[in-house]
């Protein structure tokens, strides 16, 4: 089975609602990501959910399917393109890496439940697909090798399937204890803990709910209640139960688990109707059955499929596409507004509002979950929220800095009303210090924002990558991450020190006695930077770099390669890129760091190599096929870095080098982003490459780039425009020329967040295919800068 050419799906003319609104959904592609760089294949591709959802819904309802080659396989999203269809479920996370989370709350059209079928054995009736699936905003359709056609459409706490059955035999399975597994029987695989379920009098109706634990964060058991029903009465509803590939106990309107090895369900049969199509609403909560029962009824009113997709598309439209606004009109670049509006579509499908349905504890906060994680989105999707969707990220910062409130720490991944993992720092402390910084402050309770951003500075969390800083024993004790006593001890210190930064940030406003403090110790990564260190294998010889440093002081240098990682994993000794990738990654310091690296020429020589073919020595595995460079714009820490050129007044390369990783890894096909989109960040990346801005996260600051439309019309703040104009615009005419922020000349390759994003304005550039060192004025600002000497940090 293939991916349908997403070209295929689109309508190029002007799309217009009914209430002349221009309707963006066309240029929608929810299948760029699906497959890796192996056809057919999801792995080494975006992970991505497909199906039916509303931005920001609980429900994220699609199919969950089982590769056969479980060495290739990865099901994060729940979609692979050819894996066999084991159900379709109201939950699935979308872009993540490592164990699938969800999966839950299912059903599975079947035309025949005879031997061998086993109701208990999924293998037994799983199903291929004919043909291409087709996917849009809101919408998801396929067919099955049994001939029943699946089409489903999602709202935010609900979605509806209709089957399309060949013949009089119909039959629908709900398996409570259905989930998506770890295909290689990883140590956070989900797995089922209880379940129940009702069957209504007329079998037209059931209820209950199920529990589950374990997935990527090493959950700890959640419970989803659902309330679903059918249009049409089946002739036979019968409940069962029974352990893992068992024949199942059929018979009766109830079951209920008797532990964790006893799987419930229901099997709902029509036989001699007339109806070839059964449609069945599903609605589910967190809280009760009565509530799942309410969203159901309420956003699912109809039984009409389409009702529901008009009604998503309209809320995609509303609340994300229309956000901005680029001409779709005759001559417009398809294949640049595939890519802005399926990237858009992408970065709001996560975290999940789940605002009034908090299980854990009453509160008059919003409850948000599903941050997946801050490790990823800080980079660079959070900073747009604060652009685009101010109220959310409003509502999302209350929302984690509640999670410390009741559960002790801020997130950095959650899940499953979970904290749980940290892939490196404390990065929620980022997202609050770059909201602060840019003036948010509504409704946020910013004195318990700055004291759970302490908790995460000072507080050792008794579960080191659970939440919080698992290495803050070394950090308080050494002032760097020690190689001997914990793992990622380069990336950590990195990380550790950025989120060091961003409390000195807050603290200037909510605790100014602290800001030295933290401001110092933001210097850590320094004492991890070894000056006699020498790159190897590479021509130039580069010197300087982090390197491990174990607790007695010294360098653990011999037979170091800063451009090697030993699989830049969880025991290694930095997490998802080399050493001489994050020697880059101090964001907050760049003037210490370019004097480390010896100046000016030799950063910019370093700076130019990385971006050479064939210099990377580190397998990348899965996340890394076609690249052959050091840097990976696939993984999160060197989403900056293509922009470090703004920090030696060369803006021109940096919109030569991060123009040229675009458009060689982004495009609009199944293998169309670089590795996991995880949550959307790899998405994020490319809108701000395609507004010609980049934020520097944790400060004020945007890095100007070069737009890939002559005229962008952002709703910023709320209620204000941004309009982004550039003349001379062409397919190589995109270098800077001159710049005007509202109207006056800019001598600056950057700007502040109240020039322009606080009251909205314009950004007028004037692009070309000449090479123009236009920039005058002083580079970015470094705040973090802090010269160590012979002293300490300070404590």
């Amino acid at each position: 089975m293939h991916v349908a050419s997403t070209r295929r799906l689109l309508l190029l003319a002007l799309a217009v609602t009914a209430n002349g609104q221009v309707d963006y959904s066309p240029y929608v592609s929810p299948l760029i990501g699906a497959e890796g760089p192996l056809p057919g294949l999801a792995f080494g591709g975006g992970d991505i959910f497909i199906g039916g959802a509303v931005p920001f819904g609980v429900v994220k309802l699609g199919i969950d399917t089982f590769e056969a080659n479980r060495s290739l396989a990865t099901t994060n999203g729940g979609y692979t393109p050819q894996g066999n269809v084991t159900g379709i479920s109201m939950m699935h996370e979308s872009g993540t890496g490592g164990c699938p989370k969800y999966g839950v709350i299912s059903q599975m059209p079947l035309t025949t439940v005879q031997s061998p079928v086993n109701l208990l054995d999924n293998s037994t009736y799983w199903q291929k697909r004919i043909g291409n699936d087709t996917a849009k905003a809101g919408y998801f359709k396929t067919e099955l090798t049994n001939g029943v056609t699946v089409e489903l459409s999602g709202a935010r706490h609900a979605g509806i399937l209709e089957y399309s059955f060949p013949s009089e035999e119909k039959h629908v399975l709900v398996d409570v204890s259905h989930y998506l597994p770890d295909e290689n029987g990883g140590d956070c695989t989900q797995y089922y803990v209880d379940g129940k379920i009702d069957i209504s009098d007329d079998n037209k109706s059931y209820t209950g709910y199920g529990t589950y634990a374990g997935g990527w964060n090493l959950g700890a058991p959640y419970t989803v209640y659902f309330c679903a029903d059918f249009d049409t009465a089946p002739t036979q509803a019968l409940a069962f139960n029974g352990a893992n590939a068992s024949i199942p106990n059929l018979s009766g309107k109830s079951r209920k688990a008797a532990d964790s090895n006893d799987r419930v369900g229901a099997l709902f049969s029509w036989s001699n109707s007339n109806a070839s199509s059964i449609r069945s609403r599903i609605g589910i909560s967190f809280i009760s059955v009565d509530k799942a029962c309410m969203f159901k009824d309420s956003e699912v009113p109809s039984w009409q499929l389409n009702d529901t997709v008009a009604a998503a598309v309209k809320e995609w439209n509303k609340d994300v596409f229309s956000r901005i606004r680029v001409d779709t009109g005759e001559g417009a670049n398809q294949t640049n507004l595939i890519l802005l509006y399926s990237s858009l579509y992408f970065m709001h499908l996560m975290p999940s509002n789940r605002t009034g349905e908090n299980p854990k504890w009453q509160s008059n906060e919003p409850s948000w979950d599903d941050f997946y994680t801050f490790w990823d989105t800080s980079r660079n999707t959070d900073s747009l929220y604060h652009l685009i969707q101010i109220e959310a990220y409003e509502s999302q910062i209350r929302a984690i800095i509640d999670i410390w409130r009741h559960d002790g720490f801020l997130p950095d991944g959650r899940s499953g009303n979970y904290n749980g993992l940290t892939q490196g720092g404390s990065d929620a402390d980022n997202v609050l210090a770059d909201a602060y910084v840019k003036g948010l402050r509504g409704s946020v309770n910013w004195t318990d924002g700055y004291a759970a951003m302490v908790k995460d500075a000072e507080v050792q969390p008794s579960i080191p990558n659970k939440e919080g800083r698992g290495a803050l024993n070394d950090w308080l004790q050494y002032e760097y991450v020690t190689v001997n006593r914990n793992e990622r001890c380069l990336s950590r210190t990195v990380e550790y020190s950025l989120n060091d930064f961003a409390l000195s940030q807050v603290a200037r406003g909510e605790s100014p006695a602290d800001v030295s403090k933290y401001l110092n110790r933001s210097a850590g990564w320094q004492l991890t930077w070894d000056h006699d260190v020498k790159s190897v294998n590479t021509t130039p010889v580069f010197t300087g770099f982090l390197t491990p440093r174990l607790s007695n002081g010294q360098f653990n240098s011999s037979g170091y390669n800063p451009a090697l990682c030993g699989g830049c994993e969880w025991s290694s000794i930095t997490y998802e890129a080399t050493p001489f990738e994050y020697s880059f990654v101090i964001p907050h310091d760049m003037q210490t760091l370019i004097q480390f690296m010896g100046g000016v020429a030799e950063f910019e020589a370093r700076l130019d190599y990385i971006f050479l073919p064939n210099t990377s020595q580190q397998d990348l595995g899965a996340n890394g096929a076609g690249i052959n460079t050091i840097i990976n714009i696939g993984n999160e820490p060197d989403f900056q870095t293509p922009y470090l050129y703004h920090y030696i007044n060369k803006q021109w390369k940096s919109v030569n080098q991060s123009r040229a990783l675009a458009r060689q890894f982004f495009k609009n096909a199944p293998y169309g982003v670089p590795g996991n989109s995880d949550a959307g960040t790899l998405n994020s990346w490319l809108v701000w490459q395609m507004l010609g801005i980049y934020p520097v996260v944790t400060q004020p600051v945007y890095l100007i780039g070069s737009p890939w439309f002559s005229d962008i019309n952002m709703t910023v703040n709320g209620n204000r425009t941004l309009r982004i104009l550039a003349s001379g615009l062409g397919e190589e005419s995109y270098f800077v020329q001159g710049v005007k922020l509202n109207g006056v000349q800019w001598d600056k390759n950057w700007f502040e967040h109240k020039d322009i994003m606080v009251e909205g304005g314009r950004i007028e550039f004037v692009l070309g295919d000449k090479i123009v060192v236009w920039e005058k004025g002083d580079v970015p600002p470094s705040p973090g800068h802090v010269e160590l000497g012979n002293g300490t940090m300070g404590k």
